[in-house]
């Protein structure tokens, strides 16, 4: 959207519940949290929206990602055997 607030696009369109974006440290990719594939995993995309690939692969919720402060990783709350913890991934 511009600063005035007008020109707003969606960037996402999936069906499902898109949420919780993290800018990358050079404002280049968003992180995201995502259910479009029927769990919650943690996929990363292009600011204006293009080249949106997932970075999580796990059969219970990955959530809330923010980027490492070199844009190389993303830190998030993963849950496995029905607990939670904090993990680390790589993004290509």
């Amino acid at each position: 959207m511009s600063p005035d607030g007008g020109d707003i696009r969606r960037l996402t369109k999936s069906p499902g519940i898109d949420g919780q974006p993290a800018f990358s440290p050079d404002g280049k990719q968003i992180a995201f949290t995502s259910n479009r594939d029927l769990n919650y995993e943690i996929y990363v995309m292009n600011a204006d929206g293009t080249n949106v690939r997932r970075v999580t692969n796990h059969p219970e919720r990955d959530d809330y990602a923010c980027w490492t402060t070199d844009g190389r990783s993303l830190v998030f709350i993963g849950e496995r055997k029905g607990k939670f913890g904090l993990y680390q991934v790589s993004v290509p």
